[in-house]
């Protein structure tokens, strides 16, 4: 398995990933280049016994603008319906392939987040932002559908319902704290603090029981369909496999000798902040 992305940053250290995307200039936003690599890292990492963690964020002003109206949106008015599918199915594997990774993975919102960039944020499981990024699920604002890529799937279960149909029918641009009142982010700290949380969030989970971590996403995904009972029996399910594995009798016995449990395949020790 190769990771040597060439239209994005990517580093791996002490289990955890950091993907930064890294065209500043157009504040990040996304080409037919970077939405293959993106989808097909996001599937090697899913592979990497290494990496128990992920972070997503961008350089400069930008998280990212959604789709480049020089590099996508102009090229697409030449292609024909089945062309025009073909791209849509593209885009939408990127996101499935963030919610398919079994690792917990938090976007660092630096700035800028509209388009296909809100909802890459959207995708991921935790979010953290800088005071002064805005979002916008915009899409109706070029005469498309709000539904894309998996918006209108993702954002009910983070704000809601109504808060989801009135940013996919509006298309507005909020600002951090509106979108931090919507629940849709996490955290919200000034735009130098942003990277260093998400990388000391990531840090302590990839120290954390992978295995359980796995589960949970797991879990979040399964249970959002069933009935009461049904999630209910899941769980007991899936506690049930947790407990049988060699993490549960390691964090016992690290806490009877007051010691920090060393889960299986975590890193020896925290790293350096990697921003």
């Amino acid at each position: 398995m190769t990771l040597n992305p060439k239209s994005f940053e990517l580093a791996i250290d002490g289990g955890v990933a950091l993907i930064t995307l890294n065209r500043p200039e157009r504040l990040n936003a996304l080409t037919f280049e970077v939405y293959g690599e993106l989808r097909e890292t996001f599937r090697s990492l899913d592979r990497a016994d290494a990496v128990r963690s992920v972070v997503i964020t961008g350089k400069g002003r930008g998280f990212c603008s959604g789709g480049d109206v020089e590099g996508i949106i102009a090229e697409l008015f030449a292609k024909d319906a089945r062309g025009l599918l073909e791209f849509t199915r593209v885009t939408g594997a990127l996101i499935q392939s963030i919610c398919e990774l079994r690792r917990p993975v938090i976007a660092a919102i630096n700035g800028v987040c509209v388009g296909a960039g809100a909802v890459i944020a959207a995708a991921c499981d935790l979010r953290i932002a800088a005071e002064t990024s805005r979002f916008g699920f915009i899409f109706p604002k070029v005469g498309l559908c709000g539904a894309d890529m998996g918006a209108s799937f993702l954002l009910p279960r983070i704000v809601g319902r109504g808060r989801a149909a009135e940013l996919l029918f509006f298309g507005r641009v909020v600002s951090a704290a509106d979108a931090d009142r919507m629940g849709f982010l996490n955290r919200v700290l000034p735009v130098d603090e942003v990277l260093p949380e998400a990388m000391a969030w990531a840090r302590e989970l990839a120290l954390g029981p992978a295995f359980a971590h796995t589960m949970t996403k797991q879990m979040l995904e399964s249970e959002w369909t069933m009935p009461l009972a049904s999630a209910i029996e899941a769980e007991a399910q899936a506690q049930a496999i947790c407990m049988a594995h060699p993490d549960f009798k390691t964090a016992y016995e690290a806490n009877k000798k007051k010691e920090t449990p060393r889960f299986e395949g975590a890193p020896a020790a925290p790293v350096g902040a990697g921003s």
